[in-house]
């Protein structure tokens, strides 16, 4: 009896599944800082992102699918164990909870135990090609995963280069508009009639008021950062970076022909598309035999484990679907719509790229053009300032228009930076 009870735990503990699991998930080099540079923002907005963070466990899932898929391949394989007490008037056979054993009642045997062990091999043969498309299947799904992954880290990292041109353009905004307030505050007492102290006044408040409207816009851009960051809205955040115009090498035919390439949502249609196809072949394959091999070797007995049972069979399995014919053309016309939606997203893609190429094209002229613009008022302004009179309202309408300006340059080279972004995201890489 002890042995047969030490043999049945031997298998239970054999058959029990490993508690020890396998840590996921990529881990970012994050450089948390105050004054974030734009590499170390999008690390930081990755590591943070909840969407960007359930696409790789998304990915996990369709890798373990893949190696579900793989070990159809192999035999199942399956360990039993049963210590059966019972009181029969007839004989009865077990459940297939605990291998379908027979037990032959009072009739045939007086012992009112009955034990059992043993170990059942099945094999597929041949499956009509269901268990090869099932892991096409998984590691086309997996494909497709792969491509969901990169798209929302591609609108991620989007989203966080526009947070961080607006920011970078805010803070730059600010400074110049401060230190042009505090240049010109020094420059008038109550002097001149009462008509030009009135419009020096007005000009002054004017000025006063883009100061205020520059803090403003510098507390949302920041707050905008923090959110793409997922970051508190209380947390101190300040960027660095160049803040100059920015020019993009190449034409639109590469960048359409890059698109085709890099774009992650074409090829999650085109991995779809797959699927379809797949998914066709698995619901054709319903017409083919299952070939089945099955094997076991068990012992067993009431006493002990002396008596020993051994088979091999080879079963053939023919489904018969009511529901083919439906099946085959529902999964065509689901083939159909993949490629229809294949077709849409490569016209979409070509349609942004154009749109985003255009837009590029625009403002890294303008950013010139204002850039020189700036440049040359600077030098004048500076001039000035130095040796020039500051008697009337004059100096302080040039002021005024000089801030204009240099305010329209700072906002056509934070254009040029976002177009820049969006067309890189047009084209699923960045442009060096």
């Amino acid at each position: 009896m002890k042995k047969i009870f030490f043999f049945l735990f031997l298998l239970v503990v054999a058959a029990a599944p490993a508690t020890a699991q396998k840590e996921y998930g990529l881990k970012f080099s994050s450089l948390i800082s105050d004054n974030l540079t734009l590499e170390n923002a999008i690390r930081l907005g990755l590591e943070n992102n909840s969407n960007f963070l359930t696409a790789q466990q998304e990915i996990v899932i369709a890798e373990q699918k893949v190696n579900e898929a793989k070990f159809r391949y192999l035999p199942q394989l399956s360990l039993q164990g049963t210590a059966t007490w019972f009181d029969l008037d007839y004989p009865m056979v077990l459940p297939d909870a605990v291998a379908n054993r027979f037990l032959p009642g009072k009739i045939l045997n007086d012992d009112n135990r009955f034990y059992g062990v043993g170990i059942t091999a099945t094999q597929y043969l041949y499956s009509g090609g269901r268990i090869h498309s099932t892991l096409k299947a998984a590691r086309a799904n997996l494909k497709q995963v792969q491509t969901r992954y990169e798209t929302v880290k591609n609108q991620v990292v989007l989203d966080i280069k526009k947070s961080f041109t607006q920011l970078l353009f805010a803070q730059e905004n600010l400074r110049l508009t401060e230190n042009l307030c505090k240049q010109v505050q020094g420059w008038y007492k109550n002097t001149g009639d009462s008509w030009t102290q009135i419009k020096i006044k007005s000009l002054l408040a004017q000025l006063q008021n883009e100061r205020a409207a520059a803090e403003n816009t510098l507390t949302q851009a920041r707050m905008a950062m923090l959110v793409s960051l997922n970051k508190e809205l209380n947390s101190p955040l300040s960027v660095t970076g160049t803040f100059e115009p920015l020019q993009v090498a190449g034409d639109l035919a590469l960048f359409n022909l890059w698109g085709t390439e890099f774009r992650p949502e074409l090829k999650s249609a085109i991995y779809e598309l797959e699927l379809d196809n797949i998914s066709i072949d698995l619901a054709l394959s319903k017409r083919y035999p299952d070939v089945i091999l099955n094997a076991s070797y068990e012992k067993l007995g009431t006493q002990n484990l002396d008596d020993v049972n051994k088979q091999v069979s080879l079963a053939i399995r023919l489904p018969i679907p009511y529901n083919f014919s439906s099946q085959i053309t529902q999964k065509r016309a689901e083939q159909r719509k993949s490629e229809l939606k294949r077709a849409l997203i490569e016209d979409q893609i070509r349609t942004q790229i154009a749109r985003s190429f255009s837009n590029v094209l625009f403002w890294q002229k303008e950013a010139l053009t204002r850039q020189l613009t700036f440049q040359e008022l600077t030098t004048l302004f500076e001039k000035a300032a130095k040796n020039g009179s500051k008697s009337g309202s004059a100096p302080l309408e040039a002021a005024y228009a000089y801030l204009h300006t240099a305010q329209n340059y700072l906002l056509a080279v934070k254009e040029n930076h976002i177009a820049k972004a969006e067309l890189e995201w047009a084209i699923g890489k960045d442009i060096e």
